[in-house]
């Protein structure tokens, strides 16, 4: 008998809760996990699509090696759905990506959460961050130079 399971991630719309600021955690790995990411110039190409892709603003992140992790949050309540706005940065980095023989760049699919709490962003992010050092990448998790925040999500 089949294992019961899911294969991809099924992205269900953010919703509005009230009073609560929407942000989503999201996961999303190269192709074949290929370590292609954590380099400045990968690291600046990326920051500079999310930036262009204004209709989504991205918080916290951290870019590793094959999968990146970050925050984002609607930059306005009617913001396209989040799919469109992942496929888009994933496509203009792959357009303009340095080295055309990593091609295809990215997975398909990515794994998303929409974020309940303060406390589940700080705890999220507690782990994230670790993630350089729980790889033996670098000693302490300042140490590793592809992270960032380039908005503030703030929880009133």
């Amino acid at each position: 008998m089949e294992e019961i399971g899911r294969k991809h991630p099924i992205h269900l719309d953010v919703h509005d809760r009230r009073d609560t600021p929407i942000v989503v955690y999201l996961t999303v790995c190269t192709k074949r996990r290929k370590t292609i990411l954590a380099n400045p110039e990968t690291h600046e190409l990326l920051r500079a699509a999310w930036r262009d892709a204004r209709l989504w603003l991205v918080g916290r992140y951290v870019v590793m090696p094959d999968h990146i992790h970050l925050f984002c949050a609607p930059a306005e309540s009617d913001a396209q759905p989040l799919l469109q706005w992942v496929k888009y940065w994933k496509s203009s980095t792959a357009r303009n990506w340095i080295t055309p023989a990593d091609a295809p760049v990215w997975q398909r699919h990515f794994w998303d959460t929409q974020l309940r709490r303060s406390e589940s962003y700080d705890q999220k992010w507690n782990y994230v961050v670790e993630n350089p050092v729980r790889a033996e990448l670098v000693a302490k998790p300042e140490d590793w130079p592809y992270q960032g925040e380039l908005n503030v999500l703030r929880w009133l």
